[in-house]
């Protein structure tokens, strides 16, 4: 007989001592620990923060945008709490941004990935994303310069030469995919 892993919930999470370079998820009461993300995974996301946070300026759109630190409540009992590398939740949202976690998914949530990264830990990540109420993912892959973009009823790819919009989530949102991984390149 094995004994029972505890379960911690969200509260146990926001008062631990976790080292800063340290991230770590909770995912249905189970702590999950993941490796410092590499220099271009890093790049990206704050790119990506820059690019999105200047649409919303440059188009008076309002809303916030959170980075890798930002934990959303996905569920509760046992307690789920995700960071996305990157989220954004609209302006509709914002009275929700009370207490310690967001409660519920981002509108956007951007999951830049690393090659470390397990396939089926990213499905999951974007799969409870999608389910617990994010309208669009995306999914970077930096080492093929590729975007997959996740919707509830679908996902397209896109590859350098496609561009990247941001549907009903950050409508009027278009960006070259190069452009993207541009930041990589300086």
């Amino acid at each position: 007989m094995t004994a029972q892993e505890r379960l911690y919930t969200a509260d146990d999470l926001l008062n631990m001592n976790i080292d800063d370079h340290v991230k770590v998820e909770l995912v249905e009461g189970v702590l999950v620990e993941m490796p410092p993300a590499s220099i271009e995974h890093s790049i990206l996301s704050s790119h990506l923060i820059f690019l999105i946070k200047v649409f919303l300026r440059d188009h008076r759109v309002g809303g916030v945008v959170t980075g890798e630190q930002g934990g959303y409540m996905l569920g509760e009992n046992p307690d789920t709490v995700r960071a996305p590398d990157v989220g954004y939740i609209s302006p509709n949202r914002l009275q929700l941004l009370k207490g310690t976690y967001f409660p519920g998914a981002p509108d956007l949530a951007v999951e830049v990935i690393s090659p470390n990264d397990k396939a089926f830990d990213v499905q999951e990540r974007i799969e409870d994303y999608l389910r617990c109420g994010s309208r669009l993912v995306w999914a970077v892959f930096a080492t093929i310069y590729t975007i997959v973009v996740h919707r509830p009823n679908g996902s397209r790819t896109l590859h350098e030469n496609d561009t990247l919009d941001g549907g009903d989530v950050l409508p009027g949102f278009l960006l070259p995919v190069r452009d993207i991984f541009a930041a990589l390149e300086s």
